[in-house]
């Protein structure tokens, strides 16, 4: 085969990988969602899965946010190690260790409509949590660290949407935010690997995911550095107000309602 029969199949799969709509769309999202995630550490998911899932679907998604952000995040975890306590990080990607492969069977067997509502319904709830000012005043504990993440598995194998039982649990305890931060990029590295596995057994991986990933990435990794530039300018009250938002976003945007304004 020559180099140009070559160029021109891989031009043709691409071409034919790619869906036939949204995409300029999917840019800008990814754009707003590495702005999020490079200050808040999380956040991605909740601006990106629930806009993303009413063009292209919950099943081509999460998988597609999986593969960019995992790429697009690596120079963010050897600070994220340094900073994180990571004791505390192990246990909860212990628990993330089973909640992922039942969230990915979620993802694979349910209705998508039904997953969405109850992600917002939780959504809701754990903004309420926070914006009520309490907070859990004991020390933290294995059970209740690895059960948090156990949760967080399942809403990141379902759809990506870890972020808020896990920032809403450290974010309720006594570390400032900079260990926070750190404490979420470094799990949500661990977690990945466990959603990277599992999605690949579920078959979840179709050519679309890298045709788009390939588009869609440049934006998100423009985002994500403007991002984490902002965060060294912000002061933890920002920090918490800016997380709040993220979660609200979340439970608002992610509603199906409004997959016909979005499409």
């Amino acid at each position: 085969m020559t180099l140009d029969a070559l160029i021109a199949g891989v031009g043709a799969w691409f071409a034919a990988a790619l869906p036939d709509h949204g995409i300029y769309a999917l840019m800008a999202f990814a754009f707003i969602a590495g702005l999020a995630r490079g200050f808040s550490g999380f956040g991605a998911a909740l601006i990106f899965i629930p806009l993303g899932s009413a063009i292209v679907g919950p099943k081509l998604i999460s998988p597609i946010l999986l593969v960019i952000d995992g790429i697009a995040t690596l120079g963010m975890i050897p600070p994220a190690w340094r900073g994180a306590n990571r004791p505390e990080v192990f246990v909860m990607a212990a628990g993330a260790a089973l909640g992922v492969p039942a969230g990915t069977a979620m993802l694979a067997l349910l209705d998508p409509m039904l997953l969405r509502w109850s992600i917002t319904i939780i959504a809701i709830s754990l903004l309420a949590l926070l914006v009520s000012g309490w907070r859990y005043r004991g020390e933290a504990s294995a059970p209740i660290t690895s059960g948090v993440g156990l949760i967080a598995g399942l809403f990141s194998g379902a759809a990506q949407l870890g972020g808020p039982p896990v920032v809403a649990y450290w974010l309720g305890g006594k570390s400032d935010f900079t260990r926070v931060r750190a404490n979420v990029v470094l799990y949500f590295s661990i977690s990945s690997v466990f959603s990277a596995i599992s999605y690949y057994i579920g078959g979840l991986f179709v050519p679309a995911v890298f045709a788009l990933t390939v588009v869609i990435l440049p934006s998100y990794v423009v985002g994500l550095y403007g991002g984490s530039k902002l965060f060294g300018l912000a002061k933890e009250r920002t920090f918490r107000i800016a997380c709040y938002v993220l979660i609200a976003a979340a439970a608002i945007i992610g509603m199906p309602l409004l997959d016909g304004v979005l499409r």
